[in-house]
């Protein structure tokens, strides 16, 4: 009894987060580049009274809050990056290395974002903002942004690893322990979900759409994501066409779940399902999605 209580409890509580995490996730990174940003500002300024520098404190804190600020405003884009190339915190040679040049560019951005917002604040005071010899300020700041862009990845990878765990993942059922994702299940009707230590049967008919992500793709269901290690070619060839529909590059859509389509000015569209959510549909596939029906 005891274990049905927690079951349900961390249930309810993974239910009520999915219905926050929109908010939760950028809430969490605001405030911590908020926090961190406050307390470099004491801590440099501090130093600095210490060390007999009377540098004013408006300037300590135009330095943290210019650089701060771009960090915050690149965190996106390097969780993106992240999706486009995940390393799934087992570093994955070529990926590595396409993020290594992608820390180069980031580093670049924030250097001269933080510069111009630098410029900009001292021109506001009547002053003027020296960043310095470039060649050498800018190797400089790579060591340390390289290490901000890789720690990102790091927690957002445990962060997905955390919520795979918490909302379960999917396997086909007879699928070996060793060998290609996927293997000859042909059409299956349910899949295995491992979730909280258990096992449960999710039917394929309840799946409302599937989408690419990375080495894997995401079964959706009610709200939940249930990665499945395998390319989203593979498990269209699995499942049954008459029920689910390749629409999109990255999106496979069930259409008992299709309630409109919504044409857009790119030429693309939009599934609108009856469950509230809602599928990119590339111009590719809209023709052969608007034929079903």
């Amino acid at each position: 009894m005891p274990s049905d209580t927690m079951r349900l409890s961390s249930t309810d509580l993974l239910q009520r987060y999915q219905r926050w995490r929109q908010f939760a996730e950028p809430a969490f990174w605001i405030v911590l580049y908020l926090l961190q940003t406050s307390l470099n500002c004491w801590i440099s300024w501090t130093d600095r009274q210490r060390a007999g520098l009377a540098t004013p404190f408006w300037e300590v804190a135009v330095w943290e809050w210019s650089s701060n600020l771009v960090l915050l405003a690149l965190v996106p884009v390097v969780i993106l990056a992240n999706q486009l190339r995940p390393l799934h915190l087992i570093f994955q040679r070529q990926n590595l290395r396409w993020h290594l040049i992608a820390s180069l560019v980031y580093s670049l951005v924030h250097v001269l974002a933080m510069v111009a917002l630098r410029k900009l604040a001292y021109w506001s005071a009547g002053s003027d903002y020296d960043f310095g010899n470039w060649w050498r300020e800018l190797p400089y700041e790579y060591v340390k942004d390289v290490r901000t862009y890789f720690s990102i990845l790091l927690f957002t990878g445990f962060y997905q690893l955390l919520l795979m765990r918490w909302q379960g993942e999917a396997t086909l059922l007879g699928e070996p322990d060793e060998g290609l994702a996927v293997e000859p299940v042909q059409q299956p009707e349910r899949f295995l979900v491992r979730k909280l230590g258990k096992d449960f049967l999710l039917p394929a008919a309840d799946i409302e759409w599937i989408q690419a992500w990375g080495n894997y793709v995401n079964l959706h269901v009610r709200g939940h994501d249930y990665p499945l290690r395998s390319t989203m070619a593979a498990i269209e060839r699995r499942l049954d066409s008459k029920r689910f529909l390749r629409v999109h590059r990255s999106y496979i859509v069930n259409l008992d779940f299709v309630q409109a389509i919504v044409p857009l000015e790119s030429g693309d569209a939009r599934a609108v399902l009856s469950t509230g959510g809602e599928v990119p549909v590339s111009r590719r596939y809209r023709e052969a999605l608007k034929s079903i029906g």
